[in-house]
């Protein structure tokens, strides 16, 4: 017979023009089977040469377009994408600096101190080529100092207690709170309150290099320009204490601070606030002695902060009623400094207003702090979201998945034995290494109805073809073509195979003695068009073989068994799967609109209405890549090809009847747990490693172990089922840390290439021929 040289009409598979069959093919007996012939070759004669075109000399010829082969990963994308985020979690780290309360430290030495400081009073002004001087507030006056804020909560309260009783206090404030809460800076400083620097993140100062210091104390002032408008010349040190407790270590800071033009606050009472004493010992703590004036140290932030302001719903009444007045650290200052006799007072501003340049550059500081926690809590909810499909998941394996095993367990079948002859098609290109072994195993299955194995050598460039032909075995034929891609080479066998039952087999795949026998069964069920196979790793002696082991077993088969309980199943693998060729031909054969073949016709197959379900007895040995790099480029096909598949059938998501069912259930399915939990799963590593450096690690630690429980858990579970060893299952705390990174990079990539709609041509891995059997 000779190729058809017309359109084939819808429910023919099509032979590619030129293919001319040149031989006699096996003679079907009656019961079933074939006669014995000798291995028929069906060879494609070569394009007769195309006539030559006169070109004018001063025209180029046109070049032809070059076929669009796997990109390569794309390292600076994923760098810079990495790179963003690691700077998004540095800025949060940085602006989330974890902080003690404040605490009494023991004083060291004080040989360069002055006695005129450490005897002082807790103003203390210490500018560059002056002598150092400091000051106390004059008797009956008092600056209420609050540190750590603002805060949400407990600002608010502070202030009313304050406005209450026409008190005004001095916030020492810390820069990342002021980022985060603007409003709340705005509203102190306009209703008369001072603000003071209190460092930007509330570190221990005295640890930190010269240059951070300044960092501190600048990025707190670039804040409160953008939010209020001001700034301002008071410091205040985190953890400092009272004028005597100054030592070495904290003069020279102050001295440093005086340079940059810093009046450095301290205090004369502590209210202790911080440790929760009780509100009767914070108001003892805060009444000064006599008639003295006092700066008194509270907060407003940094904690529960309750016990503060009842202290000071008592304490100022109480202070008022002796004649004290309330004051902000400036005012009391130009009253300590005002002259007795004269009455004249030197101008002190109490937060003299920023200039533009300071505002602006504080509005890209607040920006960058607030989009690095929207960024963070942006994560953190998708780190639920990951946990809860990660749970759903897992209990919907446990759940549908042990519920078919169990089925199937004892003397259960599918019915009547299926004993109608086979035609096994194995589309081939460059496969020499491995062919041999994959048609012999095929050849040789003792399947009782027999079976015709069909080799379509796509334009191979070694000797494929040559060395399925001289194996000389009687069912084999050998159809060779011109290169038009696996879909092209699948379609011919299809249009030459003599049988109903049609099994697709790759080149390099090694099947069981029983494994066509096994697959074939589930067409006893008259409803079952395909039927997917149990695809295992034949050549496991690399770390990255054996995590494709665990992901074939864990990934693909126990999902498999998943997919068939809600007849949702969206691959039938191309390694190893069986079709009706009546119900491949309804649906267009094998298309190449898309880079998964496999998925695109098993997806037609679920929306005609047909059942596609799994049978882990037929088992298929295949040659996973043995590198990261033909790791990538297999699984940049699949995962961009399934995209391209759902695209493709999206409009099931709407459809009646059975598309309709297989695309809300399907479609759904594969997309939040084919791709959204695969490229949402990098938010737990990244959190993870996140909380490790600057959050709690013990819980980080626990809740890593959690999910790499429940991993390990699934996989005992994947592996009992399909009754395998479970060894190799030592190494999947490893693939957390190389082989899931890749994984991402994949999705990634094939999410943004998905978009433009390219096509790649049937790309070639590099095989070794090492898939066996392991027993």
């Amino acid at each position: 017979m000779s190729a058809p040289t017309s359109e084939p009409a819808r429910g023919t598979a099509r032979i590619p023009a030129g293919v001319k069959i040149t031989a006699t093919a096996p003679v079907q007996r009656a019961g079933g089977g074939y006669d014995e012939a000798p291995t028929v070759v069906l060879e494609a004669p070569p394009p007769p040469p195309a006539a030559p075109r006169a070109v004018p000399a001063d025209v180029e010829p046109p070049r032809r377009p070059a076929r669009r082969v796997v990109p390569r990963p794309k390292w600076v994308v994923a760098a810079v994408l990495v790179f963003v985020f690691v700077s998004l979690l540095l800025v949060e780290a940085y602006a989330n600096a974890r902080f003690t309360p404040d605490h009494q430290s023991e004083p060291g030495d004080t040989t360069i101190v002055p006695d005129r400081i450490i005897e002082g009073g807790p103003i203390i002004n210490a500018p560059p080529g002056q002598e150092a001087r400091s000051y106390r507030l004059p008797p009956k006056t008092i600056a209420l100092t609050f540190d750590d804020g603002p805060d949400p909560t407990w600002t608010p309260r502070v202030l009313a207690a304050l406005e209450r009783y026409g008190a005004k206090g001095t916030f020492f404030v810390i820069g990342s709170q002021v980022v985060r809460y603007p409003e709340l800076a705005d509203e102190l400083a306009r209703k008369g309150h001072e603000l003071g620097v209190h460092t930007f993140t509330h570190p221990d100062v005295a640890t930190l290099p010269q240059w951070r210091r300044r960092m501190e104390y600048s990025q707190t002032q670039l804040a409160l320009a953008e939010a209020a408008g001001v700034r301002s010349s008071l410091l205040r040190f985190p953890y400092s204490s009272t004028a005597d407790a100054i030592d070495d270590n904290a003069w020279r800071l102050l001295t440093k601070a005086g340079e940059l033009g810093y009046v450095t606050v301290v205090n004369d009472r502590d209210s202790q606030d911080w440790a929760r004493p009780g509100v009767d010992q914070v108001v003892a703590n805060m009444i000064p002695d006599g008639d003295q004036g006092a700066v008194v140290l509270l907060h407003d932030a940094g904690g529960d902060r309750a016990q503060t302001v009842q202290a000071l719903e008592r304490f100022i009444p109480m202070m008022q009623a002796r004649g004290y007045s309330f004051v902000t650290v400036t005012d009391g200052l130009r009253r300590a400094l005002t002259d007795p006799r004269t009455g004249a007072a030197p101008t002190v501003l109490r937060n003299p207003p920023a200039d533009a340049a300071d505002r602006q550059r504080g509005l890209a500081l607040a920006s960058a702090v607030r989009i690095a926690d929207w960024s963070l809590q942006f994560f953190a909810l998708l780190f639920l979201v990951v946990g809860l499909l990660t749970l759903a998941r897992t209990l919907l394996l446990f759940v549908l998945s042990g519920r078919q095993a169990r089925r199937r367990r004892g003397d259960w079948s599918w019915g009547p034995p299926v004993t109608a002859p086979v035609s096994v098609i194995v589309p081939a290109y460059n496969e020499r290494e491995g062919i041999e072994a994959a048609v012999r195993s095929l050849a040789g299955g003792d399947y009782p109805g027999g079976i015709e194995v069909i080799v379509v050598d796509d334009g191979s460039t070694d000797d494929t073809a040559d060395i399925a032909a001289s194996l000389g075995l009687p069912n084999v034929r050998v159809i060779r073509k011109a290169n038009g891609g696996k879909s092209s080479a699948l379609n011919t066998g299809v249009a030459a195979a003599r049988s109903d039952i049609i099994v697709m087999v790759d080149g390099d795949t090694v099947f069981e003695h029983d494994s066509v026998r096994q697959l074939v069964q589930p067409f006893a069920d008259p409803e079952v068009g395909a039927v997917a196979g149990n695809v295992k790793v034949g050549n496991r002696a690399s770390l990255v073989a054996r995590w494709q082991h665990i992901e074939y077993v864990i990934g693909f088969n126990l999902d498999r068994r998943l997919y068939e309980s809600l007849r949702c199943m969206p691959t039938v693998p191309g390694a190893i799967g069986a079709w009706r060729k009546d119900a491949l031909l309804s649906v267009g054969g094998m298309s190449d609109d898309t880079l998964a073949e496999d998925t695109d016709v098993t997806i037609a197959f679920g929306r005609a209405g047909w059942k596609v379900v799994y049978e882990g007895r037929a088992r298929a040995w295949t040659e996973a890549p043995a590198s990261l790099g033909q790791l990538w480029r297999q699984r940049y096909r699949w995962s961009y090809g399934t995209m391209q598949a759902m695209w493709k059938h999206r409009a099931a998501l709407v459809d009646d009847g059975p598309s309709g069912r297989f695309g809300r259930r399907g479609l759904p399915f594969l997309a939040l747990f084919g791709i959204a939990l695969p490229l949402l799963a990098p938010v737990i590593d990244l959190l993870a490693v996140y909380a490790l450096l600057f959050a709690g690690r013990a819980e980080t630690v626990l809740a890593w172990l959690a999910m790499l429980g429940l991993q390990m858990v699934t996989g005992v579970v994947a592996f009992r089922l399909d009754k395998e060893r479970l060894t190799p299952l030592w190494t999947l705390p490893l693939q957390q840390f190389a082989y899931r990174q890749l994984m991402y990079l994949v999705l990634i990539q094939s999410l943004v290439t998905a978009l433009t709609g390219g096509r790649l041509r049937w790309h070639k891995l590099r095989r070794t021929g090492e898939a066996s059997v392991q027993t």
